[in-house]
């Protein structure tokens, strides 16, 4: 079993602050790097450090093409990884002193992923791998629709929230990965009990897994409720958490574990994750877990 990974490449470029930049104010950065990143390429670096199977397909332009290397090298298939001549996604986070951060993000190529290519990756799926997408692409709406018709499980992650999510056919979703704020939006409701309820009345089919930062996480299908607690971790850099938590989650059930085992293992990398500046670069090994 793997997952096809039809998702985001971007560049990081990450400004150490004291604070996030106000209208009209000139900010200057303590610190800069620059980092591997897009919602993305962060799940299959996630999945593949879990020590999973992982093909990624997406577009980047040249400029961030020497992000290939390090993905190979990670475990990454990245043969259908396209290199365009146009400008390729990329993303401004600004992280303040509590490891907190802003982020201000570009398409670019993201948005220009085309459904021939879409259905040119399905092709090499076979019937037990699962399609893990996010929204920050063109073409997810169409990749649902043609991943369910070949019969395959559809992990999609709600984020970042448009409003063409409510247009998407996400009855044919199998595992949701949402936030709260992106529970809200997709329910109307507000506490998180509350939200995986009403998602498993909609979807009935389909795993809901709610975050709920330092509450943990909250999972529901059917009737099964089960909550997985954070690890506690000294906090440098929240990004990129989320991003290892799905990776290492969809890592954990294609190696066969039950939902509730995946998420705990989840939260052991993600913790570590957050104690770490970046994205990308932030995301452990498998081998740095005490699983």
């Amino acid at each position: 079993m793997q997952v096809i990974n039809i998702g985001s490449l971007n560049v990081d470029h990450v400004y150490q602050v004291d604070h996030f930049s106000r209208p009209g104010e000139s900010l200057i950065a303590r610190g800069y790097a620059r980092f591997a990143g897009g919602k993305g390429a962060n799940q299959s670096l996630a999945i593949a450090r879990a020590g999973g199977r992982v093909l990624h397909f997406g577009k980047i332009g040249r400029e961030g093409e020497w992000m290939i290397a390090p993905m190979q090298e990670d475990g990454v298939d990245t043969s259908r990884i396209i290199v365009s001549d146009e400008p390729g996604g990329h993303a401004m986070i600004q992280v303040d002193p509590r490891g907190q951060n802003s982020i201000v993000v570009f398409g670019g190529t993201n948005q220009r992923i085309e459904t021939a290519e879409v259905d040119d990756v399905l092709a090499l799926a076979a019937l037990d791998d699962i399609v893990a997408l996010q929204n920050e692409i063109s073409a997810t709406e169409h990749a649902m629709r043609r991943a369910a018709e070949r019969s395959l499980k559809v992990c999609f992650n709600a984020a970042p929230f448009t409003d063409a999510i409510r247009g998407y056919p996400l009855e044919l979703v199998s595992i949701f990965f949402i936030n709260e704020t992106e529970g809200r939006e997709l329910t109307g409701r507000d506490e998180a009990e509350a939200i995986v309820a009403e998602m498993i009345a909609k979807y009935p089919r389909a795993d809901i897994v709610l975050t709920l930062g330092e509450e943990g996480a909250l999972w529901g299908r059917e009737r099964e409720r089960a909550r997985v607690p954070i690890v506690e971790a000294t906090v440098v850099d929240t990004t990129g958490a989320g991003d290892t938590f799905i990776g290492y989650a969809l890592a954990g059930l294609c190696e066969g574990m039950p939902m509730r085992r995946a998420l705990e293992l989840a939260t052991h990398a993600a913790a570590i994750c957050v104690s770490r500046a970046g994205a990308a670069a932030s995301i452990p090994y498998r081998r740095e877990l005490p699983l």
